[in-house]
């Protein structure tokens, strides 16, 4: 079994991450990510226990913590719903990797804290996947693949937890 492992450079910013491998295509829409009959509801462990069920029904049941998403281009496509990237990050994964990102996605998934970035990596479901956030990189196995390291500013936003934690910091209210 593979020892999954999140490093930590504060107590809140994942620098390097090494996690399971799920792989997905091209286009995934958030209404696979989180099917907009589970909405009706503000309860997240609701929106983790079905993420991804439109693409595979055992995501959920069989994702683990630390675990790595790995799509192809437009990854979160569809509607705004904040619901998609808040449903991933509850039910474990630790960073998406993706070759392109919906606009709109890319700024959710920051502003509720989840990790991601883009890369055009090749792998298997199941691989053991290592991303360095702070360089923009990814390896597989022994083939490593630049990405987009994201921006500082986008970086801290991530390292206090989301928007809103990071707004409450820089007020001096966390």
């Amino acid at each position: 079994m593979m020892q999954k492992s999140i490093m930590r450079e504060t107590a809140n910013i994942i620098i390097m991450i090494m996690g399971t491998a799920w792989v997905f295509g091209d286009d995934v829409d958030t209404d696979v990510i989180i099917p907009g009959k589970y909405l009706r509801t503000k309860d997240a462990r609701l929106w983790a226990e079905h993420a991804m069920e439109g693409l595979d029904p055992q995501f959920a049941s069989q994702v683990e913590m630390g675990d790595v998403i790995v799509a192809g281009r437009n990854f979160g496509s569809g509607s705004s719903r904040e619901q998609a990237p808040r449903a991933l990050k509850g039910a474990g994964v630790a960073v998406v990797v993706a070759r392109s990102f919906a606009r709109i996605f890319y700024r959710n998934a920051i502003n509720v804290g989840l990790a991601l970035i883009e890369a055009d990596v090749s792998c298997q479901k199941g691989d053991t996947v290592e991303v360095d956030l702070a360089k923009g990189m990814v390896r597989v196995g022994d083939k490593i693949y630049q990405g987009t390291r994201l921006p500082d500013f986008l970086m801290e936003i991530l390292e206090d937890g989301g928007l809103v934690a990071h707004r409450r910091r820089q007020k001096g209210l966390a």
